[in-house]
Parts: C-alpha cells; structure tokens; sequence
C-alpha cells in the first residue's frame, strides 16, 4: 500500500469577484381568467398558497437576538477569516445545532453575498444527504445560519486515517453522494465544489449516513446553457471547468474523483502546483496501473471511468451512475423488510392533519425533535419506496409501496388520501421531510415533556399563552399577514390566543 498522496488545497479556485444570485423558482401562476372562472378554485389555491408559507421552516430572523433564543459554546468547532462553527444549545428546548457566524465586516461584499446565497439554496433542498438549514438570524454586524449538527467529522479526515476503503464502504458513501447530487440537479442546482472536506458524517458511525456541505459555489442553472465561471478544488475539478464551457456534470467528474482516491488513497491527478494539477486535468488521463489496483475489480474501474469520462456529452448523470452494476451490488440495501414498510404505510394511513396551526407547528416539532435514531428506519425505508433515486416520492411509487402490504383495490383507494394527506407543500410528490413527518412515531415525538417544550419557545413573553405576534416569530417569515392569521387562529378558537391546554389538545390529536 502506498502513502497518502492526498492534502487539503488552501482555498478554492474562482475567476470572478461576483457569485450570480438566482431566484427560486417559481410556480407558474394560474391565469386570471381561469381563477374568476371558478372562485372555489382561487380560494383552494389562496388556502394551498398560505400553508406552503406557513410550513417554510426556515425563518430568517430581523429583530429578535440570536442570545435570546441560543447559548453560543466555546470554542468554535472551526474557523476561518470571516466566519466560524460554533455549537449552540437552544435554550428552552435544550437541543444542540451548528451555528455557523459570519463577521459582515471581516468579510467582503462577495463572500457576504455568497452566504445569503448558499443559504437561499439550501432553503430549497430537502434530501437526507443534504445538510439541513433550520434558521438563518441577522444583524448590522453578523449572520447566524442554524443547522443540524452533525458530529462524524469530514470524510477528508477518514481518508487520512484509513487511506483507502473497501470497495463495499466506497460504493455505499459514492451512492448516497450521487442520491445527494441527482436530487440536486433534479431540481436544477450545481454544487461545483464536491470534495471529501464538503462530506461529512452525520454521527461518529462511519458507516452511517452521510451529507453534503458548503453549496457557497452551488448555483441554479439552466439545462441547455453552459456555466462560464471557473470555480472548483484543483483535484476535483472537472477538465471543462477549466474551459470555462461546462453544465452539472462537472459534479459527475469530481464524484469519480472522489470515487477513484476512496479506492486507492491518492488522486488521479497531482502536481507540485495547482498550474501542474490543472495541467494534467486537461488532459484527463489517469491509470489503474499501481499495485492498489490490482485487488480492485474491473466493475469499479469501469464505474470510475464512466464518470471520469473526459467528454461531458458521454459522462454519466447522477442518475445513470446510481444504476450502475458497481454501486447496485455493493451498496445492496436490501435489508429494508416488509414490516418496516407495512409500518410506515399504516402511519401515512392514520396521518390525518386538519388545520394549517396543527400542521406548521407538528413540522416544526419534528424539525426539532426527531433524532438521527428516530429517522434511521425510516431513512432506509424512504429510499427502499424512492425506486428512481430522486430524492422524493411520485403517486406511482407510493401505490408500488402500497401494493406490497394491501391488496391491488386497496393501494388504488388509498393512495391519493394518503398524498393529499402526506404532500402537505402542494408539490406533487412527498418530499423527505413530510415523509419523516407522516411515518415517525407519533405518540412518542408528542410527549407532553416536548409539547410543554414547544409551547414554552413559541410563548416569548412567559404569560401562558401564544398570541400572533408570537407565531409570526416562528413560522410563515413575514409572508402571513395578520387578518389571514386571525382567520388561522379562529380554527382553534374565537380568541386570538391560545392556551396551553388548547395547544396540546390540537397536537395530540395527530398521535393517535
């Protein structure tokens, strides 16, 4: 076995001073006509329109104190020139997030603008290899972005001490990088900066779950146009990035990368400078000629070369690679049995939330409770009923999940309720966190301990009861206005407050 031959590049690499700032995507809006013509309709999508605001989960924060909601701890878990990692404990709900800071007046207006960029991108994502954005605070002088912390370090740091995987632990970690990356070009993002330092593992279990990080260099892109910029690591970055003439592939090339030093422990390309690497990039010539290779089997070579493929045109797709021979036997998921999707079909079945208060406040109890043990089945069964490695679930593939524990009658009843039920953000399919939503124990995530919890963070002022004011700080963003929350709190009661005693009996109407 060979030394490592793999470090840390200093910094990325980027020809322009300015990152392009991209809107999300919007819904194409129904016309005017079609709304008159049927008033039922207009108001259906009005109700559809204020409960996606109200399920938007992560809530940016104007005025209200980071110090009032967190207890920042020492020291930072990592630094760099303008921004660190902290953790931080939630004061009342006594939880533990990352939370990265970033000083606006160490950094640049670029690398301000950045940060509020990947944390727009982010905001759109919802994938279990994807990190998770939960709040993003602001002030004159800082930003605070809160996510979930996750505590297995990089797979950089695996690699220096491990210096090469077995081909089963290789394929496993490639395969959920690649369900990461084809949810992500699904819904037209690039990373552009895939590397071991940008995964990380979620708990100490490495062979657990892992996720992607750092989208600072991702973008939306469009399917028929080229990106110009030149950005990427040197090991990792694809041959056409360096023409400056590339699309979403570019990921494919430095999954292969990453692929290729998981099996071996050193990168096919490498040079005294980063002029050399990029050199031999260009090129895109690599071998399998060194003794590492002579135990590795021709289905990862031929797997490797599939994404390393120097012309993008015939390079895989995320989607393509996920079905290859190599990633299909080794990472063989299997073990995902029959009674595991039985019991998230009879959860989806009994999911039944009536009122848009219960629904935003039941995701938010989630979002802030269900640990990585608690979603661990149901991460595995997600991706058992995900059959097109998407990221998300169709109708048909939940009626193909539902035919394995009913009869062919009783899927076809079902499935609808249960996506009109399920789809809670009017997408057309059940994303990651309204599945977690919908199949986690319920009875369990509503304690009375976690409830009396939740009442207690939303309840600013202490006096026993949740006012509108109170709600806006938590859920919605700004985007409800006030007569519609009048009209959301009168679905509980005729006041414009409510207990405790009515907020738990709202709850615990969705545990049994």
């Amino acid at each position: 076995m060979g030394q490592l031959c793999i470090e840390k590049p200093k910094q990325k690499h980027s020809e322009d001073n300015l990152r392009e700032l991209n809107q999300q995507p919007q819904n194409q809006p129904q016309t005017q006509e079609s709304s008159l013509s049927n008033p039922n309709q207009a108001e259906l999508e009005a109700k559809e329109k204020i409960q996606v605001q109200l399920l938007d989960s992560v809530n940016t924060h104007q005025s209200q104190s980071i110090h009032d909601v967190y207890k920042l701890l020492s020291p930072p878990l990592g630094s760099g020139s303008y921004a660190e990692v902290r953790k931080g404990v939630h004061k009342v709900l006594g939880i533990t997030r990352a939370i990265k800071i970033i000083s606006k007046s160490e950094a640049t207006n670029e690398e301000v603008s950045r940060v509020l960029h990947e944390a727009e991108i982010l905001k759109q994502l919802d994938h279990p290899n994807i990190v998770k954005i939960l709040e993003i605070y602001q002030n004159s002088e800082q930003i605070f972005i809160v996510t979930e912390l996750y505590t297995g370090g990089e797979l950089f740091d695996a690699i220096v001490e491990f210096q090469h995987f077995s081909e089963k632990d290789a394929a496993k970690l490639i395969k959920q990088v690649l369900l990461g990356l084809n949810y992500c070009h699904q819904h037209k993002i690039v990373h552009r900066d895939i590397k071991p330092e940008n995964i990380v593992f979620e708990s100490k279990d490495k062979k657990g779950t892992i996720k992607i990080i750092d989208f600072g260099t991702s973008r939306i892109f469009e399917p028929h146009k080229k990106m110009n910029q030149k950005i990427g690591t040197p090991y990792y970055i694809a041959p056409e990035v360096l023409k400056k003439k590339y699309n979403e592939k570019c990921d494919i090339w430095s999954c292969g990368v990453l692929a290729y030093i998981l099996l071996c422990g050193y990168p096919p390309f490498n040079g005294k400078t980063d002029a050399k690497i990029f050199e031999k990039v260009e090129q895109g010539k690599y071998e399998f000629k060194s003794e590492e290779w002579d135990i590795i089997t021709e289905e990862a070579k031929d797997f490797i070369s599939k994404l390393m493929e120097i012309d993008p045109i015939k390079r895989y797709t995320a989607e393509q690679a996920l079905n290859h021979p190599w990633i299909s036997k080794q990472s063989d998921d299997s073990q995902t049995q029959l009674p595991q999707i039985d019991r998230a079909i009879k959860n989806m079945k009994t999911f039944k939330s009536t009122k848009q208060l219960q629904s935003a406040i039941y995701q938010y109890i989630v979002n802030q409770f269900s640990s990585q043990e608690d979603k661990s089945e149901l991460l595995r069964t997600f991706k058992a009923l995900d059959s097109n490695n998407d990221g998300q679930l169709s109708r048909q593939e939940l009626l193909i999940g539902l035919r394995k524990v009913m009869s062919e009658q009783q899927a076809i009843d079902e499935v609808d309720r249960i996506m009109r039920e399920i789809d809670q953000n009017n997408s057309g399919t059940i994303d990651y966190s309204e599945f977690v939503a919908a199949t986690i124990n319920r009875s369990k995530l509503l304690s009375q301990d976690r409830l009396a919890k939740t009442f207690k963070a939303i309840d600013k002022d202490g006096n026993g009861s949740i006012n509108i004011d109170e709600l806006k700080q938590i859920f919605g963003n700004g985007l409800v206005s006030d007569e519609i929350w009048k009209q959301i709190m009168h679905e509980v009661n005729d006041k414009e407050e409510i207990t405790f005693q009515e907020f738990s009996g709202l709850m615990l109407n969705l545990a049994f």
